[in-house]
């Protein structure tokens, strides 16, 4: 089967949101080209890195956001939608620069497309104890050390964005064993199987994209956690009537901001609320909803152009 390659020329900021407009044309996942990850997860704090030297070369100085699209009846309307949303990327006035946002097609056969990934991926070290990596991998682990296994597939987020490793980290600092634990908007599944790892003892894990949902199914399964973590299609202040120990949310600041509210309701009594995808200069708006809302003892991080909190129900 042959694939339509789509790659978007942006900037570190601006690649989130381009991200959002090839998974909204269909693409059943991105993949983010950015050197400055690269030589960040190069630091020596015992990470690894995820794509090495001679693939910052490549990449050069535009962040590279990739997506795949069937080469059938559907690519004509995904296309149309990718150009519709750079187009209103274009029209914003935004804090940032956006970059090129040129837009690059190439067609690849799915075997090559498979093999190509399989060059760029090794494993990497999120927060002190997980460790992601494909499958084909070999990995000698540390004291300690708990293996998430993800296979990039057409549906791939290993963490190595800052907003995901932020909530890594507060996933281990926090979850204890026997809570319980909600991932909203789980993507791949990588918070909810984080969660499991330290021992929690339900994850719901819940979004509203159906591809989303069945790739977290599969990763969930992969990783042997399937009578742990329940994967759900919706959205929780709709479809959820249960509360949690801990709620998960990376996604953006604005979805957090409307929901630290509402979600209150989902957090048990002296329950946290763990946010990621904020961007630094959303942080205060979003610091400000949530004291509003009642939370208490915030634990801010900041990385890079990104902020992560953990929150407290009182």
């Amino acid at each position: 089967m042959q694939w339509t390659e789509v790659t978007v020329l942006t900037t570190t900021e601006g690649s989130e949101m381009v991200s959002a407009i090839l998974e909204q044309a269909g693409s059943a996942g991105v993949m983010i080209e950015d050197k400055n990850d690269v030589y960040l997860n190069q630091r020596p704090e015992g990470q690894w890195d995820i794509i090495d030297e001679a693939i910052a070369e490549r990449i050069g100085d535009d962040v590279r956001v990739t997506g795949y699209y069937p080469v059938d009846e559907r690519l004509a309307s995904a296309m149309a939608s990718i150009r519709e949303g750079i187009s209103g990327l274009r029209a914003q006035e935004l804090p940032f620069a956006l970059g090129k946002l040129e837009i690059l097609t190439n067609t690849v056969d799915e075997e090559d497309w498979a093999e190509n990934w399989k060059k760029d991926f090794k494993p990497i070290r999120l927060g002190k104890h997980m460790v992601v990596k494909p499958s084909w991998c070999e990995y000698a682990p540390q004291a300690g050390d708990h293996i998430i296994e993800l296979d990039p597939g057409m549906a791939f987020g290993t963490g190595t964005h800052e907003t995901t490793g932020m909530c890594v980290r507060l996933v281990e600092e926090h979850v204890r064993p026997g809570q319980k634990v909600i991932d909203l908007g789980t993507g791949t599944g990588i918070l909810a199987i984080a969660a499991a790892h330290m021992g929690a003892r339900d994850v719901l894990a819940i979004d509203l994209d159906s591809v989303a949902v069945r790739v977290a199914k599969e990763n969930v399964e992969n990783n042997g956690f399937a009578e742990i973590i329940r994967v759900r299609q919706g959205d929780l202040l709709d479809h959820v009537d249960e509360a949690a120990d801990v709620v998960v949310a990376n996604i953006i600041a604005d979805v957090i901001i409307a929901l630290c509210g509402p979600v209150k309701r989902h957090i048990l009594p002296g329950g946290l609320f763990i946010c990621s995808g904020i961007a630094r200069e959303k942080k205060g708006e979003v610091v400000s909803a949530l004291e509003a809302a009642g939370y208490q003892n915030l634990e801010i991080l900041d990385d890079g152009e990104w902020t992560a909190i953990a929150a407290r129900r009182p």
